[in-house]
């Protein structure tokens, strides 16, 4: 559910209960859970994962990630989404990770800065349903 205000977004975000793992593989790693992303460039191939599926022999530094989702599917035609995420997780010096989808768009920020997260989201309007 998202409500455009003069070009403002309020979306509902859901934060998936497990935590997760960004790592990098010379070979292909398959894996489920509650969320896979795979990402494949000419000079590298990324994943994120369920840091419980990590799979053996694969070096995972960037691990205690958390999944906040946007409640979608969120139409092509819409612009200024993400920003309207980033801008106050970037005011609150919180980092984050953003994936999309075809449907819509997943903010991965670490556990440690959970909180403030949530809180600068709230701030900004959003809602944020906790797992």
């Amino acid at each position: 559910m998202f409500i455009c205000h003069a070009m403002l977004f309020f979306v509902r975000l859901s934060l998936l209960a497990a935590r997760f793992a960004i790592v990098q593989s010379p070979a292909p790693v398959a894996a489920a859970g509650s969320f896979f992303s795979c990402t494949v460039t000419g000079s590298e191939s990324s994943y994120v994962m369920e840091e419980a599926l990590v799979p053996e022999g694969i070096e995972a530094e960037n691990l205690g990630w958390r999944v906040l989702m946007v409640e979608g599917p969120l139409d092509f035609a819409l612009t200024g989404v993400l920003a309207s995420l980033a801008a106050p997780l970037a005011e609150a010096g919180v980092s984050i990770f953003a994936v999309s989808t075809y449907d819509t768009d997943y903010v991965l920020v670490k556990e440690e800065t959970l909180p403030r997260a949530v809180a600068a989201l709230q701030g900004a309007g959003h809602e944020v349903a906790m797992a």
